[in-house]
């Protein structure tokens, strides 16, 4: 079967690989879209802190089911689904409170461990999730989807209140969205003015704000009757950008990390002491917030399929990501399409026939 394999910071390859075992409790997906993440991107370009080399890059998944192996109920057989790509031990602490998204061990199907850009992957059964309604390029969008809503529940956030999302890539964009579900005032930041377009013509966020060309502090303060934001969520990726973020949330507010950078953040501990803010990690996702996502997508509530705004084929993946982690390529969010035939099926049509 193809792979898609990042050798290095900024080198792909495509490679043939076995398919490969589905050994019990596992099924095996037939992966038919790939969403090219932050994560991805960074990993290529060498700045994902969880990262080693080679890698099989790609967690954004959906695909059909095309076999399973003991103990996997075969009524799975030919659906669609999705994957939950965060394997975690169910037995430390984090999981035993139920936070299996930050799992001491945890395992991140793409970052740990091969991920999906390839024609088929073994999955654990329990981390595929089938749906009968939602399309291919939606199923392969819950994950994204998902971390705003991680996020946006870990901030408790509340009708009414006041939210800055700072960073209008997807995982931005997906908080944006789930904080409006919530009935907050939501308010983008980012200094792509391109964007900020995007979000207001195809996300419908009516409030965006530049901070290359006004002042955000002025202006949320000007939409709070005088406050800063309730709370503030960053999504840039950007460690200039994440120290700044202190800076915009109001006394009593909340700031949530969604990004994540190599390095160190700091902040000026007397305002923040002043403020009695509250500071708070967002990592990866719960099975509830899936549920959230797709309970949202089948009302049709989140315009997730907006973002995706490029496409190509598997085969052309090491020719067009660095095109598409290039400045001002325009691209929201990447889809890979895998449309070759089942390569399990290949193998069988294939092998000997033994029958007399």
């Amino acid at each position: 079967m193809r792979t898609v394999v990042c050798q290095e910071p900024g080198r792909l390859t495509l490679e043939e690989r076995s398919v490969p075992t589905c050994d019990p409790g596992d099924a095996l997906l037939h992966i038919r879209r790939v969403g090219i993440c932050g994560t991805d991107i960074h990993a290529f370009g060498g700045t994902q802190p969880y990262f080693q080399y080679p890698r099989v890059l790609g967690h954004e998944l959906a695909g059909e089911i095309v076999a399973v192996g003991d103990g996997v109920d075969p009524r799975l057989l030919g659906h669609n689904a999705y994957v939950i790509p965060y394997l975690h031990c169910g037995q430390c602490r984090a999981c035993r409170r139920g936070r299996t998204n930050c799992c001491r061990q945890m395992q991140v199907i793409g970052v740990h461990r091969d991920g999906g850009m390839c024609d088929t992957l073994a999955v654990p059964a329990n981390h595929l999730v089938t749906s009968d309604t939602l399309p291919l390029d939606q199923l392969a969008l819950v994950e994204c989807q998902a971390i705003g809503a991680h996020a946006v529940r870990r901030s408790e956030l509340a009708e009414g209140e006041l939210a800055v999302v700072v960073g209008a890539g997807p995982i931005g964009m997906g908080v944006a969205q789930l904080a409006r579900e919530r009935g907050a005032r939501v308010v983008m930041v980012d200094t792509n003015p391109e964007r900020l377009a995007f979000c207001r013509d195809h996300l419908g966020l009516t409030h965006t704000l530049n901070p290359a060309a006004e002042d955000v502090a002025a202006a949320l303060a000007a939409l709070g009757d005088g406050e800063l934001a309730d709370a503030v969520f960053d999504a840039t990726g950007n460690p200039a950008a994440m120290q700044q973020g202190f800076d915009l949330v109001g006394h009593a507010g909340r700031y949530v990390l969604v990004s994540i950078v190599k390095g160190d953040i700091t902040f000026h501990d007397p305002d923040f002491h002043g403020k009695e803010m509250t500071l708070l990690a967002s990592r990866n996702a719960t099975r509830e917030d899936f549920d959230t996502v797709c309970r949202l997508m089948e009302a049709g509530r989140l315009p997730a399929n907006a973002m995706i705004t490029h496409r190509a084929d598997l085969a052309k993946l090491p020719e067009r990501l660095p095109v598409w982690c290039a400045p001002g390529s325009g691209v929201v969010k990447a889809m890979i399409e895998v449309d070759s035939p089942d390569p399990t099926q290949a193998e069988a049509n294939n092998a000997p026939d033994h029958r007399q």
